[in-house]
């Protein structure tokens, strides 16, 4: 017995000290300078995977152009460089491909046990903005903090960079799906401080000048304790003592059932604790209340079906004949929920999705065994490989050449019976993409809904997206995210790659976001009162 607890004692010395040796090589590593061989060896390797799993990475740009990219990229890689000096070359390169799905994420500093638990109890304060990139100007539109002031300041410089220098760098590594460029001033705004942090090793802390009015001033944003700033947050009377309550057996009871009450509100509207916000709401707003408001944020987390199923009831009892459904910063998600969600909304009989193109007949395993997975995945993945393998082979099927995997969505079905039959309106911006471009292309197609915004962020006629295959580069580090699976509607437009486009364009302005006013969503309600009138 004696003897086994000195071996498990030194089987955990040798795990402990391998982990922490694994930590430091890898910091170690992804800081240091790259030679160029192995550089152009990473290009060759992000290019190959690229094509190899890719379902149609061609549409928006030649294969000529495409090869000379990358043999352009190859050559430009003279000296050593560091992971992120690599980052700022390829992904100007891979944003080409002009598909909004393909992603490059910068490796990340990694923390030994002690050091991440530290790490995890405390928030980035810069995280309590969000920002819009609106006119040319990136300004605060919310804050999460007591510091309100904040709200309408323009960022002028970060940590001494030119935000317009920032903002030109960081646009030239995205992408939309195609030609279209809406996306791109919507997505820096919402996304500019993961864009930044692209950039860097690891943040501690950072500073921001900001310009209000004729005001120009400087902000630090650092790591806090969370307890600390829930204590700045609350204002308490230092001189008051907690006083503890002893609730009966029907207080406990009843606070009980209110708390289950309350986690299951959160679970179907999708509840954000991190934002302090829900992924689903509905309201009524408008001239006596009559009108039904829908925001959507992301079409991820919570019980969707749920929801809907609550909600529609909702307006139903309402009697209301004007439903508005906002997509504006709706980055996409499930699905499953947006073809729940348009069920709702049709009048007759429909497909929701054509069969999607792919590169293999087992496009989940292929996408599930990368070598970003650990051994453990791996052996799990491995074990399961024959169901998965005849899963796939059954949903596969070559036509013309090319194989096709077959949703449940690419199946005629019929609308809910108690589906919405009023007048529907659709509120969408740049940052519509993915999934919520897939559910206006249906909405828009079918003479179902008005838009009024601008033209979406992802494509009308098709996306690819589905599942993703993540590949680590094997020198730099860098993971590449590639969509396996190009989902076509049903419905087409000319010319290819354009998105959704809004029956009335109303964009706002800087005026607009500093008073709080939201025109798009005004130009509705007058038009459904105007008619009611």
């Amino acid at each position: 017995m004696i003897f086994m607890k000195k071996q498990l004692l030194l089987l955990f010395l040798i795990l402990f000290c391998a982990s922490c040796s694994s930590v430091k090589k890898h910091n170690e590593h992804i800081t240091s300078l790259h030679t160029v061989a192995a550089l152009q060896k990473d290009v060759d390797k992000a290019y190959t995977q690229l094509k190899k799993h890719h379902p149609n990475i061609n549409l928006y740009i030649a294969k000529e152009r495409l090869d000379f990219k990358f043999d352009s990229l190859k050559k430009s890689i003279d000296k050593p460089l560091t992971s992120y000096a690599f980052y700022a070359k390829i992904s100007p390169v891979i944003a080409s491909i002009r598909q909004g799905h393909i992603n490059v994420y910068t490796p990340k500093k990694q923390f030994k046990r002690k050091a991440y638990k530290a790490l995890i109890k405390k928030d980035f304060t810069i995280n309590d903005l969000d920002f819009d990139y609106i006119e040319k100007e990136l300004i605060v539109t919310n804050i999460r903090s007591q510091d309100s002031f904040l709200i309408g300041s323009e960022v002028i410089k970060v940590d001494g960079q030119d935000i317009n220098e920032l903002i030109n760098t960081y646009k030239s590594r995205m992408a939309s799906d195609g030609f279209n460029t809406t996306l791109y001033d919507r997505v820096l705004g919402k996304r500019f401080a993961n864009y930044y942090y692209s950039d860097k090793f690891f943040i501690d802390s950072l500073q921001i000048t900001f310009q209000k009015k004729d005001s120009v001033f400087n902000r630090n944003f650092k790591r806090i304790e969370k307890d600390e700033k829930q204590a700045d947050t609350i204002i308490k009377d230092s001189l008051q003592k907690d006083i503890i309550v002893k609730l009966s057996k029907e207080e406990r009871k009843a606070k009980k059932k209110k708390e289950k009450l309350i986690r299951k509100h959160n679970l179907v509207y999708g509840y954000v604790k991190s934002r302090k916000e829900y992924t689903r709401n509905l309201e009524f707003i408008g001239k006596d209340s009559t009108v039904a408001y829908m925001k959507i944020r992301g079409f991820m987390g919570g019980r969707y079906k749920t929801f809907y199923e609550e909600i529609f009831k909702k307006i139903d009892s309402s009697k209301t004949e004007n439903l508005i459904i906002d997509l504006r910063d709706n980055g996409g998600g499930s699905l499953a929920e947006i073809a729940q969600l348009y069920s709702y909304l049709a009048e007759e009989p429909y497909r929701f999705l054509e069969p999607a193109e792919v590169n293999s007949r087992i496009p989940f395993l292929k996408a599930f065994m990368s070598n970003t997975e650990s051994t453990g995945i791996k052996i799990l993945l491995g074990t399961f490989s024959p169901f998965i393998i005849t899963h796939n082979w059954i949903k596969t099927k070559k036509e013309a050449g090319k194989l096709y995997y077959k949703f449940k969505q690419t199946k005629e079905v019929t609308p809910k019976e108690k589906s919405f039959k009023g007048a529907v309106y659709v509120l969408i911006n740049g940052h519509s993409f993915s999934a919520s471009s897939v559910l206006s292309n249906q909405l828009q197609a079918n003479k179902r809904a008005v838009f009024v915004g601008e033209e979406t962020g992802g494509a009308y006629n098709s996306t690819v997206a589905g599942i993703f295959k993540i590949y680590e580069l094997p020198e730099s580090k860098l993971k590449i995210r590639i969509g396996v699976m190009q989902l076509e509607t049903p419905h087409k437009q000319k010319p290819e790659g354009y998105g959704v486009k809004p029956d009335y364009i109303i964009l706002p302005t800087i005026k607009d976001r500093k008073e709080n006013n939201d025109p798009e969503l005004n130009f509705v309600l007058n038009t459904i009162e105007n008619k009611n009138n």
